[in-house]
């Protein structure tokens, strides 16, 4: 431990303050963290008939392949926001939104007396987690983004915002490039989904061998408007309308980040969007998603050295 005197005291208060607004080094959660319904079934492009459907999942995430790292095991939060993370939609204190992850899968909730209601996932047996109650988005597309991170970094990021113990309260504030509501986007996993018939606007990555073959089990990171990332795994599911794509679905109007890494079976070569070249080897692919009024996928192709 540090000893402070008092020669140094004013001089640590001015550090202080200028390290209040100074991002902390980021340290995100492995893994993915996606909605489900209750059972862990996906839905079309994270498209939900109501709010009560929708359910957090976590793991390695739909497609990814067996020794694909699930989420780091520990006590998580999270909340739904809008899209822009400046409207908390969540409306009971964090206390109440905390689950456990066991073995890379969410295992349990926390048991406060106001815990949220669970179910179990059809695929390896993990429970799922009930976003309600949350309010109704005030985005004109029908966006939620569902967000978590560890309740430690939740801490710090309530801390940032002058909030002693984030745990008591529904909400610890909203600074930007500090946090929001005490979630610091670059610790957070986040996901999209929608609830209504408005138009969807997805982001499909698909990843080609030197035959042109698409392959499954490939991923990318998805660094959303916020600066939370995802990760997304190529995998084929036709009654999702999944044709061997790592799908980001739901996504806002924004700029976005589609990182492509050299992984198992792609040596990365070369990199399109919507057709057109944009680069050589890993890299981060900007896509700027100008309106949400009607349908569109951006693709972005890669092309491997096997």
């Amino acid at each position: 431990m540090r000893v402070v005197t008092k020669a140094f005291a004013s001089a640590l208060l001015l550090s202080a303050v200028v390290l209040y607004a100074v991002p902390v080094e980021a340290h995100a959660p492995s893994g993915a963290i996606f909605t489900t319904l209750p059972d862990g079934s996906e839905v079309n492009f994270n498209h939900y008939p109501n709010k009560e459907s929708v359910y957090l999942d976590g793991g390695p995430g739909p497609g990814a392949p067996q020794e694909a790292a699930g989420l780091d095991d520990g006590t998580y939060v999270f909340q739904v926001t809008n899209p822009s993370g400046r409207v908390l939609l969540s409306t009971d204190p964090a206390n109440c939104r905390q689950f456990t992850v066991s073995n890379g899968v969410i295992s349990g909730v926390v048991v406060t007396g106001c815990q949220h209601v669970t179910g179990v996932d059809i695929d390896h047996g993990a429970v799922t987690v009930q976003l309600m109650p949350y309010l109704n988005t005030p985005n004109n597309g029908g966006v939620y983004k569902a967000w978590a991170t560890t309740v430690e970094d939740y801490l710090q990021g309530c801390a940032l915002l002058g909030i002693p113990n984030g745990l008591d309260v529904v909400d610890c504030g909203f600074k930007a490039g500090v946090a929001d509501h005490g979630f610091i986007p670059a610790h957070s996993k986040t996901d999209n989904f929608k609830v209504g018939e408005e138009a969807i606007v997805e982001i499909d990555t698909r990843f080609h061998s030197e035959t042109g073959a698409l392959l499954d089990g490939r991923s990318v990171t998805w660094t959303d408007t916020r600066g939370g990332q995802n990760k997304k795994w190529s995998y084929w599911a036709p009654q999702l309308s999944v044709f061997h794509e790592a799908h980001v679905e739901a996504v806002e109007a924004g700029q976005h980040a589609i990182r492509i890494d050299n992984q198992s079976g792609c040596e990365v070569h070369d990199v399109y969007l919507d057709g057109v070249l944009i680069g050589h080897g890993p890299q981060s692919v900007s896509v700027h998603v100008k309106t949400l009024a009607k349908a569109r996928t951006f693709f972005v192709d890669v092309w491997c050295h096997n």
